[in-house]
């Protein structure tokens, strides 16, 4: 069980490391307000209107095109090294500090310490009095 959680850890750890890296590319084609065509990574179809309003030309009313191109981009992450050294020294001193006082904070402890562990408990003898609590006057 242990070893399958680490597993499914390490591949969503590596998961996440390829998505903050990767520019991320959405694309959208409106036509008269309304989301016709969503790409990523490329360019997204168009409706058809442009091909419809080219064979128009000659028109010389129809100035104004009803479709819209929008496009968001979204930078991944470049330079993935960070070093110690690249701190301030007040920075440094609480990272080292921080980290050698909470290091061994989640270590399990199996180690109790008994010291007669070979030898059986005494065997208590009870007072018959008190245990049924008859007391004489």
């Amino acid at each position: 069980m242990k070893q399958l959680l680490h597993k499914l850890f390490s591949i969503f750890m590596a998961m996440l490391l390829l998505l903050s890296t990767i520019s991320w590319t959405v694309e959208k084609h409106l036509c008269m307000g309304r989301v016709m065509d969503i790409a990523l990574f490329n360019h997204a179809d168009d409706c058809g209107m442009e091909a419809g309003l080219s064979l128009l030309e000659d028109v010389p009313t129809v100035k104004k095109h009803c479709c819209d191109n929008e496009a968001f981009t979204m930078q991944g992450q470049d330079d993935l090294t960070h070093d110690i050294s690249n701190f301030d020294f007040s920075q440094q001193i609480f990272l080292i500090s921080f980290t050698s006082s909470y290091i061994g904070l989640f270590e399990e402890t199996t180690s109790e310490n008994i010291d007669f562990d070979s030898y059986p408990p005494p065997i208590l003898a009870e007072d018959l009095n008190i245990l049924h609590q008859v007391f004489l006057i």
